[in-house]
Formats: structure tokens, sequence, C-alpha cells
């Protein structure tokens, strides 16, 4: 009994050992000038190696693309040893501090100011904190690897919603810096719904932390519905990824002093709207939670390779957002359609907008859609203040993958053997997400190629991803009783107006392109119409005919031009059932359409 009892006591001492032993950086953050959208921020690096250490604001985020510079809302910056000495900093560059020396103990403390609430940067105000956390938390590129500790101090009334794993009263861990830095939190009188899911043997947790100006009763009806669209979602892989504490949650802030966005991590996702769940946010929301649940396979675990590891120090390029971003915009609305949360038929009528977009775009011209995926980090929320092209040369590549999703989906649909891309997808999961094992675009060829044939894979990746080909959607839609149809009656200029003012650069090959009229020309009058705020340039153009030549009086510079340009059809499409368009739709079709389209 007595070894027993020594036995015991010596493996205490040696967990207790192995405790204090543990090395972690430790974070506070603090909020007592919120109003004015101010935290206070101290970090503690322990067990540092001699000589110079450096520590960063993050230049991006996951879930995007581009550049951000995190440090230009960073001030106050203080630095002291383990003794609580001032130490000298240096500025290397903008996102970047350097001490020179130390005793092993570096202690930062720096004011951030933040007030965008969206999923890329911080907000702080006296109804919450929002904290995306690269846009928050300086860090130690050498100590990457070590275990992280931080304490929330919350205002009155605050709780803390987070994918961080709680250790005790409102102090939480991250095994390593990756995962911190995609650990987004909210802090916020918020409520709370949650519900478990029975998934590969495992009991995992879905949960709903809401900031939302509203009523009990709607959290639990948007809650309702937001647990319709997660369990259609797993039905097509069969399972939920492996939550890494069990616990997955949406951290949903529905209030005017938000900003629209969705932003996925692998345990959460935020989601944001001025929209409030009584003021349109009940339907108008759910497609982000659509959006952005089904990353939790598509990008979070089924991952490029590209982006492995995420760098928080440049901008991540990768040729599979088509893919990563785009598929998954495919799926947005058709899960909403497949939990009966949309009908069939506005979902058919969703479809028109991206299909003209990528179908009528110059952009197809210059580039295929890995080399769209290319320009995420000019255009994923980023800005320039030199105008660009990108009307004529860039198709998002969530429209474009989209697109290219919904082809993909409709002919595997038409080939033997019951195929689709639902299968398609599970497939991918299985031999990549779940194993965490990183694709290439080259990786997805194959995989479609053992899932539909080679035959079948390699036309499709040769003429649609490598080259910017369009499939043929006329027979893909015709086998589920969708029309796609061209208005024959229309005219097309080539240019969007607002008042006559043209507020984008002339489409390639239009009839305003070809002669000459740009973004910020003034157009003043179409032959003897004048141009104002009841005869628009598109009200006037309704007046003519395919083939017409009309004499255009415009504005450039403060000088009056006139041009002749002669009108074409309008190249857009109309997608609709083929009940609307009054045609027949036959049991063969109203049967494939279900297949399609029906709850899972």
């Amino acid at each position: 009994m007595r070894l027993h009892k020594f036995k015991i006591l010596l493996l205490l001492l040696c967990i207790t050992s192995i405790s204090y032993a543990q090395s972690y950086i430790n974070y506070d953050i603090s909020f007592p000038n919120a109003v004015h959208h101010e935290a206070e921020i101290k970090v503690s690096f322990t067990k540092i190696n001699k000589g110079k250490f450096s520590f960063k604001m993050s230049r991006t985020s996951p879930g995007r693309y581009a550049i951000h510079e995190f440090a230009k809302n960073v001030y106050n910056v203080k630095a002291t040893n383990s003794k609580g000495e001032a130490l000298t900093i240096t500025r290397p560059n903008p996102y970047q501090w350097d001490v020179a020396s130390h005793d092993g103990t570096v202690i930062v403390t720096y004011t951030l100011f933040a007030n965008r609430g969206g999923g890329t940067y911080a907000q702080i105000d006296e109804t919450h904190a929002h904290l995306n956390i690269p846009a928050t938390f300086m860090f130690a590129p050498s100590l990457k690897e070590t275990p992280i500790q931080i304490t929330f101090n919350p205002r009155k009334d605050w709780k803390i919603a987070t994918q961080l794993k709680p250790m005790f009263d409102n102090t939480y861990y991250a095994p390593n810096m990756q995962y911190f830095m995609d650990s987004p939190t909210e802090l916020s009188n918020h409520l709370v719904r949650s519900f478990d899911v029975e998934s590969d043997g495992e009991k995992l947790k879905v949960k709903l932390a809401l900031h939302n100006i509203g009523t009990e009763a709607e959290a639990d009806e948007y809650f309702e519905q937001v647990k319709k669209v997660v369990l259609q979602q797993m039905a097509v892989f069969g399972e939920l990824p492996k939550f890494d504490y069990g616990e997955y949650v949406f951290l949903a802030c529905y209030v005017p002093n938000a900003s629209g966005d969705g932003m996925e991590h692998r345990n959460s996702t935020v989601v944001t709207s001025t929209r409030t769940l009584a003021k349109g946010g009940m339907k108008g929301n759910l497609g982000t939670v659509s959006h952005e649940f089904f990353h939790a396979w598509n990008v979070e675990r089924i991952r490029p390779q590209s982006l492995e590891p995420f760098s928080f120090e440049e901008a991540n390029m990768s040729g599979e957002l088509w893919f990563a971003e785009g598929f998954t915009s495919y799926y947005t609305n058709l899960f909403l359609t497949r939990a009966g949360l949309m009908s069939q038929e506005n979902y058919i009528n969703s479809l028109n907008g991206t299909f003209n977009y990528v179908w009528n775009s110059p952009g197809r011209s210059f580039f295929n859609p890995i080399e769209m995926s290319y320009q995420a980090p000019f255009v994923d929320a980023a800005t320039s203040v030199d105008p660009v092209n990108r009307g004529n040369t860039f198709i998002s590549y969530y429209s474009y993958g989209s697109a290219l999703g919904l082809a993909l989906d409709l002919a595997l649909r038409n080939e033997k053997g019951n195929l689709n891309l639902d299968d398609f997808m599970k497939s991918v999961w299985k031999t990549y997400g779940k194993k965490e094992k990183p694709y290439t675009v080259d990786d997805l060829n194959q995989a479609l190629n053992k899932y539909a044939g080679k035959l079948f894979g390699d036309y499709f990746f040769s003429h649609f991803i490598y080259k910017s080909a369009m499939p043929n959607y006329e027979p893909l839609f015709k086998r589920v009783g969708v029309v796609l149809k061209r208005d024959s009656e229309k005219v097309f200029l080539g240019v969007s107006t607002s008042n006559g003012i043209v507020r984008n650069n002339a489409q390639i090959g239009s009839p305003a392109y070809k002669a000459g009229i740009n973004s910020g020309d003034k157009i003043i009058a179409i032959d003897n119409h004048v141009v104002g705020n009841r005869n628009s340039v598109n009200t006037i153009l309704s007046n003519y005919t395919i083939g017409d030549t009309a004499t255009i009086q415009f504005s450039r510079y403060n000088q009056l031009r006139t041009i002749k340009v002669k009108l074409i059809k309008d190249p857009s499409y109309t997608i609709m059932t083929y009940e609307k368009a009054g045609l027949e739709v036959t049991p063969e079709m109203l049967k494939n359409r279900k297949e399609w389209l029906d709850k899972k």
C-alpha cells in the first residue's frame, strides 16, 4: 500500500514538473477604452534564445489571400524584460519590431484600434469585441510552435465565443501560432444555441453564438434553419469533420455597425451582416452560413497544397481557388434549396446572374480558372488607388468555379452509373480531406479520372480548367427541365450608366468599346433624346432594335463629343424552368431535377 501511494505521489510530482516546465506565450487583452474602439494588449514571450528578437503584426489572414497590413492599427508599442526594465525597440519594416538584447523574456504592450466588424479585421465598441486574431495580436515567428495562453478581460455582461480551448476562467489555449491565428473570437452579450450530431461514432456539437438585436424567438427560428443547412451538408459527405475539440461554432454578428462578411476557420466561422434577423437577416444571412460551413470540408481540410502552410508575412497565392471557393459557391444556394429554405424555382432563377457574368465576360480570353485564382491577392478585399481593367480581364474565381461546378454536376448526372458532384466531392474528401493530405490541380484531375473515367476527367480539365472554353450548358439544363434562352429583342451598348455617367470600362468588343466610350464619360443625349433622371440611357435604348445606328453625344473632360454606334443583340441569357417558359416538361426531366435539388 505504501509503495502504491509512493507511485501516485511520484506521478503527481512528474505531472506538476511537466506543467511548470511547459512554456507558453501569454496574451492578455482588455477594453478600458472600448467606446473609442481601442484595446490594450500585453504579450509575454519567454525562454527566448539570446540575440535579436523579432515580433510582428500579420499582413494577411486565414481565409483571405490579399495583403491587409494590420500593423497600421497598432501604436503605443513598448517592451520590457522580466525585471520590468525598458528595452530599446527598432523597426526594420512597417510590420516588424526588433529588440536587440533581452534576458530571455520580452514583454510587449500596445494599443490596438479596431473598428471594422467583419471576418478580416477587428471591431471594438461598447457592444462587443469582435476579434480576428491576425488583425489583433502580434506574434513571434521564431516561437511559432510554442503553445499559447490568452486571457480575455471582458466588459460587464460579455460572454466569450471562440474555437480556442478553454483552460480556466477567461483563459484559453492554442497549441501553436497557426491554430491561434485561425481562431476568431467574439466577446459580447450574445445568445447561444447548440445541437449534438453523431458522426463517425463520435458526438460533435454545432453551436451558434448570435450577437443580434432581436428576440429569443428569432434566434430559435434562425437556428433551426442553420441546423437544416448543416445536416444537408453532412449528408453529402456522410459525416462531419472531426472538430479538434469536439465543437464547431458560428460566430454570428448581425448588428448595424458590422460589415457584411464571412470567413471560414478550422472549427468555426465568422458570419457578419448589417441585417439583423428582424430586418431581412433571417433569410438574407443564410447564404453566408451555407457557404462558410461547407468550407469546414472544402478548404479547411480538403486543402490546396499551395496554402500549406499559410503565411502571415506575404500574400498567399493559390491556383485552386476555382475549386476551393468556386465549387463552394456552387453549393451555397443548392444547400438552401435542399434544406427547403429556397424554392427550386428561385434557385434556378438565381443561376442567371453568375451564368451571364461568366459566360459573357471577355476575361476568359486572358486567363483560365487557374490563372483567375492567381489574381486573388489583387482582388480579395484588396484595394488600389489606380484604376484597373478588371471588368474586362477578370472573372471572380467564386463565380467562375460556381459555373463550372454546375456544369460538372449536370454533366456527371448525364453519365451512366448515377454519377454526381456530391459523390465526387465525397471521394475527394476521403482521399484528401479526411486524411488532411493537401492536393494540387493535377490531383483533382486524377481524382475525377478515377471517379468518372479518364476520358471524362481529362476532357473536363483540358477544356475548362487548363483552358478557358465553356461547357455546352443547353443539353445539360434540358435534362433537368431547364431552358437556356437569349432575349432576341433587347439591344446592347456595353456600358452601365448612372444619370448618364459611364460607371465601368466599356466591355471589349461592344459597340461602346468600338466607339471609344470610356469610364467617366457623361452621355448627354442619344439622337434627340436627352438623358435625365426620368429618361435613363437604358430607357432610351429600349426603343431601339438590333442593328439600329444611334448618335451619342457625350462629355469628356468638359468637351462635347459625338459618335455613332451600331447596336447589337444583348448577349445575356435567361435560365428558367420548362414550366415557366411554357414548355412541356417530361416525367424523366422532373425525376432528374428531383435527384439534383431535393432533400438528401
